[in-house]
């Protein structure tokens, strides 16, 4: 075991599935100290992230139940389930390996959880009172959650019109703020006009110590600053157009905010090179006609500088920059009751604790 310095070992073990790193704790004491260690932990986090998946939830028309899959361009394709929290969930959001689900039964419960090594928290239910609720189903209109790495804590944020009881919505934005370090809610009341597509609540992007919405209109982003709790309107690049054969989604390139166009024949992919002065750059500019009969279900789903995860009606691909490459990942074998495009999150495998 002396053989390689304990940085080389650290190295390695942390380019480890999550699952192959829990075995190799149990190979020698030496190993298992190592991986306890908090640096290892922020190691293993930071190696992490710079390798995003997709995260897919499935469902069997046939069956009640749903799984989980998870679609990794360097290890392919592998399987889990949420079965460890012991109610019916769907995902509403995903930042740095955590996922935040609501209960399908219960309405107003929510769960952290980390898939990987099945910790869990059930959130406190808020204090809203019982008059009030979000409008128009009673669910939050936004669900957010950031995970912030260097800080070793995590805050879920949901976000709504809300309306009284027997009075109509008059434009009051309610958001409701989970902090865990101090295992509370917080709130303040704001006023939007804002709409949002199923795609724009699923694509919310956590960078710069704020959580990030495109909305329905693609006029602009919707920024929420956690710290300062206050609401951000950013400007998209001028080039930009929405409509028209022209489809806009918000992602995460390299810590930055990203924009990715797809119209009949290009994808093009814009960050944010000033995020004070919101001065963007055109990054990339693929063609797509090689993949033309996809493209009216095509949804890009996670990036990084090298590749792009993107959905369609039953398949997940994968586009390679370098070469230029395209290539199946996944393809549903059943019969889905939903498209993939419809229940897929941008996913990162770390063992950020979450209870």
């Amino acid at each position: 075991m002396g053989v390689f310095p304990d940085e080389v070992i650290l190295q390695i073990l942390a380019r480890l599935p999550v699952k192959s790193l829990f075995k190799a704790k149990t190979v020698c004491k030496l190993w298992y100290r190592l991986a306890s260690d908090k640096y290892f932990i922020r190691l293993y986090n930071e190696v992490s992230v710079k390798n995003p998946m997709v995260l897919v939830e499935i469902s069997d028309s046939t069956e009640s139940k749903s799984s989980l899959i998870c679609v990794d361009d360097l290890r392919g394709v592998s399987e889990f389930s949420l079965e460890f929290l012991k109610d019916r969930v769907k995902v509403r959001a995903s930042c740095n390996g955590l996922l935040c689900c609501s209960s399908i039964p219960d309405k107003g419960v929510y769960y952290v959880c980390n898939p990987m090594t099945r910790e869990f928290k059930l959130l406190p239910r808020s204090r809203e009172r019982h008059v009030t609720r979000f409008y128009p189903d009673g669910e939050a209109t936004l669900v957010g959650l950031a995970c912030d790495l260097s800080r070793n804590k995590f805050n879920v944020v949901l976000a709504g019109y809300h309306r009284t009881f027997g009075h109509r919505p008059d434009g009051t934005f309610i958001c409701l703020i989970y902090d865990s370090d101090s295992n509370k809610w917080r709130k303040f009341v704001s006023f939007q006009e804002d709409h949002f597509t199923h795609m724009n609540k699923n694509q919310v992007v956590y960078v710069k110590g704020a959580l990030h919405w495109l909305t329905g209109s693609c006029s602009y982003i919707l920024a929420l600053d956690l710290d300062y709790e206050v609401w951000r309107k950013i400007s998209l690049p001028d080039e930009v157009s929405y409509g028209t054969g022209n489809r806009v989604y918000l992602l995460e390139l390299s810590g930055c905010l990203s924009l990715t166009q797809i119209s009949d024949a290009w994808m093009k992919i814009w960050m944010i090179k000033d995020y004070e002065k919101e001065i963007w750059c055109m990054v990339d500019r693929v063609s797509i006609r090689c993949i033309k009969g996809l493209v009216p279900g095509i949804f890009p789903i996670t990036q990084t500088g090298e590749y792009v995860f993107l959905a369609t009606h039953k398949q997940v691909l994968v586009y390679h920059q370098r070469s230029k490459v395209w290539k199946e990942m996944y393809s549903v074998k059943n019969n889905a009751t939903l498209p993939l495009w419809f229940s897929a999150h941008a996913f990162r495998s770390t063992i950020f604790p979450c209870d």
